[in-house]
């Protein structure tokens, strides 16, 4: 298995999106692109350490590449934008994607040059090298499973869905 670590708004909404993918095993909602050692949900909403809500895709690369992983990011939300994903705005809720080596790094850059051609746009979710993800806190993971008939995973989830033809 393989690793791929991303945000593009609120973590809820992400990790049930690449749960819906062919070759993901799991995904797991946490926080990575910070200073603080393991910093919780308050601090990170709160714009105390700079983390993202993120996920960190657990795949198997015998099912779908990491390059199909990226390239199904950029659809997943407004990518122009970076100050946060609709409707969660704030730097905790920029479109990130964080590399763990310099194969990932090419596979994004690639994959980023041929969505601007595509799409006309240009990209201004932010790439960095992963330093640490640290998981959310356990009432955070398979939050929408969880709690089907929640206002935001109705109201914002379920719609996201059905436009990524993911329902």
């Amino acid at each position: 298995m393989q690793t791929a670590v991303v945000g593009a708004g609120c973590f809820w909404c992400v990790e049930v999106f690449f749960e819906k993918l062919d070759g993901v095993v799991e995904v797991y909602s946490g926080y990575a692109g910070g200073e603080k050692v393991s910093p919780s949900y308050y601090e990170v909403a709160h714009g105390a350490t700079n983390h993202v809500e993120t996920v960190k895709i657990v795949y198997d690369p015998r099912v779908i590449r990491y390059r199909e992983l990226i390239d199904f990011f950029w659809t997943t939300h407004d990518v122009t934008r970076s100050d946060g994903v609709w409707p969660d705005f704030g730097p905790h809720y920029r479109s990130i994607l964080l590399y763990a080596d310099e194969e990932q790094r090419t596979a994004i850059e690639a994959s980023r040059t041929a969505h601007e051609a595509s799409s006309g746009k240009l990209i201004a979710t932010d790439i960095q090298k992963l330093d640490v993800f640290y998981p959310a806190e356990n009432y955070h993971q398979d939050y929408a499973a969880k709690n089907p008939n929640d206002r935001y995973v109705q109201g914002v989830l379920k719609p996201k869905l059905k436009k990524l033809g993911l329902e």
